[in-house]
């Protein structure tokens, strides 16, 4: 996944202020009696711990005045409301610390939404720092586990609608993503594309156009269509041209080459992508009626080819390959019927593999480039001086028989034509000088 090319967008507007409005602290309510905690008895002495750890000024001093707290009154009735505001103050200066907090909490509480968000930032965080493979997935994957109970836990009966609502809103888009990410990395693209789907559906669209976790995941989108099997070129084309279009610079420019190769790949050329930019621009997915024209088959190519060349024979070998391989029967047999029991000389040709009744070797672009044989040639008789792989021989033959697919041309009376040696000079007689 190319994860590194965009992955500072983060910085740009980190996900950490979303997280932490979500699991926001609710401090107990004391009332006017000193000595209750949202109608919770204390005695004055564990009151006054209490007041003095959730009223320090500062996460690094609140962390360890709560931590104080929980030492001396491990069973506080209070507990989880102190353990949710410890995981928030960790939260601003120490991930493991926060994770740690965030475990207490689910003990006491298995469904906290707050708890299982800061899980799942957290440690998907730590994940995507590892370099060892399988540490990453085995991060990723557990990240994405407390992320599927994210999305299924419970209203607590003490929190109004409103309250759970708001935190569920901010979660959510957290929690998909978190799902998301761990199938892509793992190549399970038909759930990473349901969930980043699930993300950018569960956010005001204003929020997928701005420079962060959903416009980046807007790019992941568009890979995970770009790597399934087979690839979905044109919704390749469609979400990374919509990151483009609102990405900061350098991801714009960065991007913009995934955005056109899908669509080229798809399409065959250049034009009309502008029109999927301004599609994508508009629309937070392909908008009704939306379609990319795609490129010929390559059997309507050959019918082009073959309908706009006058005469077939002055095909390329490459053309004639190209043919032979994908068009029809009929269009095949056109082209074959141009070089059928015809002699040829063909010089430069790579040599792929040589025996003593026959040489193999790559003659056109393609093979060359590959490094695959595309030409047999059955030797008339055998060679004197056999080439070595990857020799280039100027080699003779008769157009015999071809198969289409991998492509084989066979050629009878094959020879190497030997290169003409140089014609040797007589030296030229030496004058002498005559002596009368």
């Amino acid at each position: 996944m190319k994860k590194a090319v965009v992955a500072s967008l983060l910085a740009v507007a980190s996900v950490a202020p979303v997280a932490r409005f979500a699991v926001a602290q609710t401090q107990v309510n004391l009332g006017s009696n000193a000595q209750q905690a949202g109608g919770v008895q204390m005695p004055p002495a564990e009151y006054n711990d209490y007041n003095n750890a959730i009223t320090q000024s500062t996460p690094q001093t609140k962390a360890p005045a709560l931590e104080a707290y929980l030492t001396k009154y491990p069973q506080s009735a209070v507990k989880g409301d102190v353990l949710q505001q410890l995981m928030l103050a960790y939260s601003a200066f120490d991930p493991v610390k926060t994770i740690d907090a965030a475990d207490r909490l689910l003990q006491v509480d298995p469904n906290n939404l707050r708890a299982l968000t800061f899980e799942v930032y957290f440690r998907r965080q730590q994940a995507e720092a590892l370099t060892d493979a399988a540490a990453k997935q085995a991060g990723l994957d557990k990240a994405a586990e407390y992320a599927q109970k994210g999305l299924t836990a419970p209203k607590p009966q003490s929190m109004s609608d409103s309250d759970f609502n708001t935190i569920k809103a901010s979660a959510t888009p957290i929690f998909y993503s978190a799902i998301a990410v761990a199938a892509l990395n793992k190549k399970d693209t038909a759930t990473a594309i349901d969930n980043f789907k699930k993300e950018l559906a569960s956010v005001p669209v204003d929020q997928t156009t701005k420079p962060g976790p959903v416009l980046q995941d807007t790019y992941y989108l568009g890979l995970a269509y770009l790597q399934s099997t087979p690839p979905d070129l044109s919704n390749c084309a469609f979400y990374v041209a919509r990151f483009v279009a609102y990405a900061p610079e350098p991801y714009k420019s960065q991007m913009t080459p995934t955005a056109k190769y899908c669509y080229k790949k798809y399409h065959g050329a250049d034009d009309g992508y502008d029109a999927v930019v301004t599609a994508a621009t508009a629309n937070l997915n392909p908008p009704a009626g939306f379609s990319i024209k795609p490129a010929p088959s390559p059997a309507d190519i050959v019918k082009q080819v073959i309908a706009s060349t006058p005469d077939l024979s002055t095909l390329a070998i490459s053309d004639k390959e190209f043919i032979l391989q994908n068009g029809s029967p009929e269009d095949a047999g056109k082209v074959w019927d141009t070089v059928k029991g015809k002699s040829v000389q063909i010089p430069d040709a790579t040599v792929t593999a040589v025996s003593d009744t026959s040489l193999q070797a790559a003659v056109s672009d393609d093979a060359v480039q590959s490094k695959t044989a595309d030409f047999t040639f059955q030797l008339a008789a055998p060679l004197k001086t056999p080439p070595a792989v990857g020799d280039k021989v100027t080699v003779t033959g008769t157009y015999a028989s071809f198969t289409p697919n991998p492509i084989m041309i066979t050629m009878s009376d094959g020879a190497i034509v030997e290169p003409k040696k140089a014609p040797v000079k007589k030296p030229t007689p030496a004058h002498r000088p005559t002596h009368k």
